[in-house]
């Protein structure tokens, strides 16, 4: 198997996963697809040395991480906030709405907390891995999720029990 053999095999079997990293990253389909594709771009530039490594995703997630918030260290906004959706007639337990009102609250966090709370509760991440990935220490890792809570809690105030649960569980874990 060559090169390119192996590496079409990596991005078949993890292109979904950080596929859904980006997207959680950066809360667009569009520059989703941008920020993976830069990445692969990267990762198959290293490919001759990251073959040979135990876990090559875990580089690979890594550097969506760290090339998401260069990205959005460097970006000049070209986009004008607008006003809030109109509200809808759903009820708040709705799933789907809830869904919505968490990711519209996540987008308005800073890229780091951000990339915290991606990795710590929607891919499950432990601390340690997700300081590994985020290349900080696992006291960075906590205090950032506590503020990311904190500020989803103010956000998304509808949110704020199912909130407290997960930061319960991490008292627990």
């Amino acid at each position: 198997m060559d090169r390119n053999d192996s590496f079409r095999e990596f991005v078949a079997g993890h292109q979904q996963a950080l596929m859904r990293t980006a997207y959680l990253l950066t809360g667009d389909a569009h520059q989703a697809e941008d920020l993976l594709q830069s990445v692969l771009l990267k990762v198959l530039g290293r490919w001759s040395r990251l073959s040979r490594v135990e876990r090559p995703e875990a580089y690979a997630r890594k550097a969506l991480v760290n090339q998401h918030i260069s990205w959005r260290r460097r970006r000049v906004r070209s986009e004008l906030p607008t006003a809030e959706p109109p509200d809808r007639s759903y009820s708040s337990e709705d799933s789907t709405v809830a869904r919505l009102v968490m990711r519209r609250a996540l987008m308005r966090l800073p890229p780091r907390q951000r990339a915290v709370i991606v990795l710590r509760y929607y891919e499950d991440r432990t601390e340690r891995e997700t300081a590994e990935l985020m290349n900080c220490s696992i006291g960075t890792v906590k205090s950032q999720a506590h503020y990311a809570l904190a500020r989803l809690r103010e956000l998304a105030p509808e949110l704020a029990p199912k909130l407290a649960d997960v930061e319960a569980e991490e008292a627990y874990r």
